[in-house]
């Protein structure tokens, strides 16, 4: 954890409303998309990111600093999207519109040159193939691909996220990855 980090966990646990807004400024972007990429939905994942702080904000004098507050908070906002998976049936609507970003963006993260609207259509059509078919993936498999490789956590630190062994975590992986694989070829 930085120094920044650290400190505002230290004020924040002494009841440091200040620090605890820094936090949660720090981190409100970040909860959100992952809540986002775990379920599927905005309204879904605001509410989401909103209760992760708020457990935050009631079990912070429970926050052992030996970790990362980061492995911390994302623990906590990953339990809440599976438990929110397990809690709702899917709904889909083939008529619902995805807003331009709010896919799988990291394809546009690469440096390129300048891209043509018919470039940037490709890569949009692509980006939606590819969360929808990592929203049909099974929770536990999905929770592990999005912070492996939308969130770039090491296996250490989701393996602290989601208490589980790292040679789990590799497993999951490999088989997120095949699964994915496969619901690609049938798109």
């Amino acid at each position: 954890m930085d120094f920044v980090e650290k400190r505002l966990t230290e004020r924040a646990k002494r009841g440091d409303r200040e620090a605890f807004a820094e936090l949660v400024e720090i981190y409100k972007d970040k909860i959100f998309q992952l809540a986002y990429r775990m379920v599927g939905n905005r309204q879904d994942a605001e509410d989401i990111a909103q209760e992760t702080f708020l457990r935050v904000y009631a079990n912070l004098h429970t926050y052992d600093e030996s970790y990362k507050f980061s492995t911390w908070i994302y623990r906590i906002a990953t339990n809440l999207c599976i438990d929110r998976g397990r809690k709702k049936k899917p709904d889909f609507s083939l008529d619902e519109e995805v807003e331009p970003g709010q896919g799988l963006d990291w394809y546009s993260r690469l440096s390129s040159s300048e891209r043509t609207p018919e470039d940037k259509v490709v890569t949009q059509e692509l980006q939606e193939t590819v969360q929808d078919a990592l929203s049909h993936l099974q929770p536990k498999y999905r929770s592990i691909m999005i912070l492996r490789y939308i969130e770039d956590l090491s296996l250490q630190e989701i393996s602290d996220i989601v208490k589980l062994p790292i040679t789990t975590i590799k497993t999951r992986i490999h088989r997120g990855r095949e699964a994915l694989r496969s619901k690609l070829r049938l798109m």
